[in-house]
């Protein structure tokens, strides 16, 4: 899939399906809605979902207050149809995404984003870069599948 071509099905791959990965699948989907099939997994597995990511999107209206974390293995373990396009967020998401093409999608797009858990300071610092990966995720989102023409 080239970089011009719009997917109808995306994946957002990060390490832990923590922060970036649903930040960016709710954001997606905030523009989106079910236009589009949209999902989100990590590497690794998680335990539960960054409170911090649950504020900032909760600043525009975007709830993963329920996201349950998923490893990109349980997505190989379902049978559903490859998606067109897997978007990755972290060096070790984006190798270990091309290793799935074609079996998990059928193509893979690197998105260098700032893990903001590894920020150190007070709460409003912290939550000021979470801020910026959102809005930095939710600029490149927009740009990358802009909403289709309704007439």
């Amino acid at each position: 899939m080239s970089e011009g071509e719009a997917p109808r099905s995306v994946l957002f791959v990060c390490t832990h399906n923590a922060i970036r990965s649903p930040m960016a699948a709710a954001l997606a989907k905030l523009r989106h809605g079910p236009l589009l099939r949209i999902d989100s997994a990590g590497v690794r597995e998680a335990d539960f979902v960054d409170p911090l990511a649950v504020l900032v999107l909760d600043e525009l209206g975007a709830d993963i207050m329920k996201h349950r974390p998923k490893a990109l293995s349980e997505l190989l373990l379902d049978e559903a149809e490859p998606f067109d396009l897997m978007v990755t967020l972290s060096p070790e998401a984006h190798h270990r995404a091309l290793d799935l093409v074609p079996r998990l999608g059928k193509a893979a797009e690197y998105w260098p984003t700032f893990d903001p858990s590894l920020m150190e300071g007070s709460r409003e610092q912290r939550l000021m870069e979470y801020r910026l990966v959102r809005d930095g995720l939710d600029k490149r989102i927009a740009a990358r599948f802009p909403r289709p023409s309704t007439g």
